[in-house]
């Protein structure tokens, strides 16, 4: 990495950690100019970090305007968690056999640390990932992990934009209230259990029952 790169880098982490923590609203313009006044870079690290922002999905360029923060609806997040159970039920289904006792042990440690960090939302949220990445990780393809890892990066900015602002631990906890179930399943070897209590837990987005409650929930015998 060359030291334009790692400048642009730097801008572009300190844009987008002030859109997560809300200072930046969805819908709101961005410019160069403040960008530049703001973070103290030169006008080529800020115009990369946002057109990088722009090919991520993060922003949107408006010619001759500026940088539009996109903002994401509901079914935005119900066609990533849509896709998020397909990825992650099917990979578990097809390599279920394969999970063992340390891989448990692994993904119950990652799942006490959720428990742990039930104030702070970007720890919490990060454990969280770290559950599911892991869990996909043991089913052996790099490829589903890069995947779900792009798209739980989109799901962050979504939990942001619905939730920061609330402050609610009981939330926080309730976000991951069925780590222990599908831990439990897996420990029982039961596989059907297992990917119900997965799917219940990506349609459990923000610990809200009623988020997603337009569509409608798996059913251990439809997975």
């Amino acid at each position: 990495m060359n030291a334009k790169d790692s400048l642009k880098d730097i801008v572009y982490n300190a844009i987008l950690e002030d859109i997560l923590s809300m200072e930046y609203r969805p819908g709101q313009i961005l410019n160069e100019k403040t960008m530049i006044e703001k973070y103290q870079y030169s006008k080529s690290p800020i115009r990369e970090a946002l057109q990088a922002l722009c090919g991520d999905g993060v922003l949107r360029n408006i010619p001759r305007y500026g940088y539009e923060i996109i903002k994401l609806s509901k079914d935005d997040v119900y066609e990533m968690i849509q896709y998020r159970r397909i990825l992650e039920t099917g990979m578990l289904k097809e390599k279920f056999n394969s999970l063992g006792a340390v891989h448990l042990e692994r993904l119950r440690a990652i799942d006490e640390q959720c428990k742990n960090d039930e104030y702070d939302i970007w720890t919490h949220w990060e454990y969280n990932t770290q559950f599911h990445l892991k869990l996909m990780s043991f089913c052996g393809n790099e490829y589903v992990v890069g995947e779900l890892e792009r798209c739980m990066n989109r799901l962050k900015r979504a939990y942001a934009q619905f939730y920061w602002d609330k402050g609610d631990h009981k939330m926080l906890q309730a976000d991951t209230r069925y780590h222990a179930r599908i831990l439990e399943s897996l420990k029982n070897k039961d596989m059907d259990l297992t990917l119900f209590y997965l799917a219940e837990d990506l349609n459990d987005f923000g610990g809200a029952d009623n988020f997603l409650h337009y569509h409608s929930s798996l059913h251990p015998s439809s997975i």
